[in-house]
């Protein structure tokens, strides 16, 4: 099979029928444009060899002529703006080939097993994909200098059509061997194929341009008159997809079959083996992502290689995992990364982007935005972490007049106690025998079962948590919340604070099926609740107050100039990891944040690193991993039995003060 034979396979028949018929809208929607000026040509003929004469032939001449200009001004409008929008471009690192020379051979190679044009360039993407991406736009970057194409290749000239770019998913390096990145690269490097193919090239580029002129018009204008010339651009460019989207869809779905079909003859087997290894990859990369990455990105910090912790997140998996045994055994082969010059560099640039992704960070490292490594993380993340949610879960018990105990009597502690949250908590009212209790089995849950009843605050959805995974907002205003006059209401009900019109979900909503929790416990939610929010809100105006980082866009919609980013920054994160938390999740994570600050304090624990939970409190070297359950009793249902046995075990003085930021 020739590169060029494509049409022997069917895959490429039916793209190329396809992108024919998106071909065939385009021609349709120029011959209405000109239909008008043909039907003046023919009136004007018409009256110039005598045929149409008469003050009612000259009235349709005018009008006909008329119709023509505005109809083909119009057309000319919005054919300018779909050829020379931007269409979207994924953020990506790009790999230039004097930094991966054996990864641009190995594609290459690859390429010339499957007869396809090989890729122009290598890009990394911080995701578990990998896919051919067209970058040929006059409009992704400046002039190239003379002699190189807008994707810097030498000996090409700009104007060159030149082959997609391959994006390959950056944890595929690290996790994968050589021999298993080949494999699952052989059908991404086949569509290269299809894709050099004019009529299918050409229909991309349609496509591409009526998607890109959407973005334009939507961009925020303040003149009516060119809102009002966005909004017809804007109807006819959607227009057009809704018409080729059911033909550019099964144009897609073509290339993708012939590629496949091409590839049958690469590495085959050892793709079905391949093809494991990429969903684990993925299991391991949205683990580390949410449960790792996300605690450290809210403290200002940015783990510098991510890449290198899904290896090890999946090699402990494979440690804890009978299934996930034989993974490991392959970590002995040639990992893929190799193929890279440096890859710490490549790894650091992806780790950044994935946090200016999923969590919308700053482009650039800086005092507030800074790296850190894997061995600092239980420190500088874990531990500040837990005493940055402590300090504002006392700021707001400041707030509320909450006494530092409860004897008024009894001498100062000399700071912040964890016996002072906890006796605020406790419901006194609250009958014993009006509350589950399973005591025995949270004594000691390594030796005992689990209970027979389920109390409310067993949830299973928390209770396979971590008392490290308090993933607070690094918030360290010193103001206190302006809770002073909180309408204390029942459960159930609306608790407001001035200036904040904060609803608790999970305490105000007895319909949801959440556990309502205890008037303070409500109470202390919806503090916490505003306190995050005031301080995220300063944050987000002290970073638009500041100046104007070097490359940022000027116009929303990542249509910006040649010096411009690729996507726009206003719409970060692009892909937001986790939703906001529920009240009733914050108020569990800042007691957890204080418990494991006095575990640190007054009983030597420590904090650590779970690659697979996230910030992990040791107590004795193990993880205590049964704390969860015990402060849902107290926050939920006011009873502190649980929590407090569990310190006393623990060997953990409540009544001691802690330290916090």
């Amino acid at each position: 099979m020739t590169s060029t034979g494509i049409g022997a396979e069917a895959g490429a028949q039916a793209a190329r029928t396809r992108a024919l018929a998106v071909l065939r809208i385009r021609g349709r929607a120029l011959a209405v444009a000109l239909l008008p000026a043909a039907a003046t040509v023919i009136l004007l003929a018409g009256g110039s060899t005598g045929h149409f004469v008469g003050r009612g032939w000259d009235t349709a001449r005018w009008t006909v002529g008329t119709l023509a200009v505005v109809v083909l001004l119009a057309a000319a409008g919005v054919a300018l703006v779909v050829a020379r929008a931007r269409p979207a471009v994924s953020p990506t690192v790009p790999i230039k080939e004097e930094s991966a020379p054996d990864l641009y051979r190995m594609v290459r190679d690859l390429a010339d097993r499957l007869d396809v044009p090989a890729p122009s360039a290598i890009a990394l993407t911080p995701d578990c994909d990998s896919w051919l991406e067209d970058r040929t736009h006059p409009a992704h970057g400046p002039p190239a200098p003379k002699g190189r194409d807008e994707l810097g290749t030498p000996g090409l000239h700009r104007r060159a059509p030149a082959a997609p770019v391959l994006v390959i998913g950056s944890p595929f390096l690290w996790w994968m061997r050589v021999g298993e990145l080949r494999a699952v690269l052989a059908p991404v490097v086949a569509g290269t194929g299809p894709s050099a193919h004019p009529d299918i090239a050409a229909a991309r580029r349609f496509v591409r341009g009526l998607d890109a002129a959407v973005a334009v018009s939507a961009a925020p204008v303040r003149r009516p008159v060119t809102r009002l010339v966005c909004a017809g651009v804007a109807w006819v460019a959607r227009l057009l997809l809704r018409s080729c989207r059911e033909h550019a869809a099964l144009m897609e779905r073509g290339v993708a079959a012939a590629a496949a079909e091409r590839a049958q003859a690469v590495d085959y087997g050892l793709r079905i083996v391949a093809q494991e290894q990429v969903g684990l990859a993925y299991a391991g990369w949205d683990r580390l992502l949410t449960r790792v990455a996300l605690p450290a990105w809210r403290m200002g910090r940015w783990p510098s290689r991510l890449d290198a912790g899904v290896v090890a997140a999946l090699t402990e998996l494979s440690r804890r995992d009978r299934l996930a045994e034989g993974f490991a055994s392959r970590l002995g082969e040639r990992p893929a990364c190799d193929l890279l010059e440096e890859p710490g560099l490549v790894d650091e640039a992806a780790s950044l982007l994935a946090a200016r992704l999923f969590h919308g960070g700053p482009a650039e490292p800086g005092p507030a935005w800074s790296p850190v490594a894997w061995q600092e993380y239980p420190d500088e993340v874990v531990d500040r972490t837990w005493r940055t949610e402590a300090a504002r879960l006392h700021r707001v018990l400041d707030a509320l007049g909450v006494r530092a105990t409860l004897d008024p009597g009894a001498p100062d502690p000399g700071g912040p106690t964890l016996a002072r949250v906890l006796d605020h908590l406790t419901d006194p009212t609250a009958a014993a025998s009006d509350r589950p209790r399973c005591l025995p089995a949270y004594d000691d849950p390594r030796t005992s079962d689990r209970p027979r009843c389920l109390p409310a605050y067993d949830d299973p959805r928390n209770s396979e948590g971590d008392p490290g995974t308090s993933e607070g907002d690094p918030g360290t205003s010193d103001g206190d919340p302006r809770t002073s006059g909180q309408d204390h209401r029942t459960p159930g009900h609306d608790v407001r604070i001035p200036g904040h019109d904060v609803r608790v979900p999970g305490y105000d909503d007895e319909a949801d099926g959440e556990p309502t929790g205890t008037e303070r416990s409500a109470a202390l939610a919806a503090g916490l609740t505003a306190a995050l929010a005031r301080e995220e809100h300063e944050g987000a105006h002290a970073s638009t107050a500041g100046p104007t980082r070097p490359g940022c866009p000027a116009a929303a919609g990542g249509q910006g100039g040649p010096g411009s980013p690729l996507w726009d920054d206003g719409a970060l994160p692009l892909f937001p990891l986790q939703p906001p938390r529920t009240a009733r999740e914050l108020l569990a994570d800042h007691v957890k944040a204080m418990v494991c600050c006095a575990a640190v304090d007054t009983a030597g624990a420590t904090p650590g690193l779970d690659w697979l939970d996230g910030p992990a409190l040791l107590v004795d070297g193990e993880r205590a991993a049964d704390l969860t359950p015990r402060i849902l009793s107290l926050i939920e249902e006011g009873d502190p039995a649980p929590l407090r046995a569990w310190l006393v075990k623990s060997g953990i003085r409540p009544e001691k003060p802690v330290r916090l930021v």
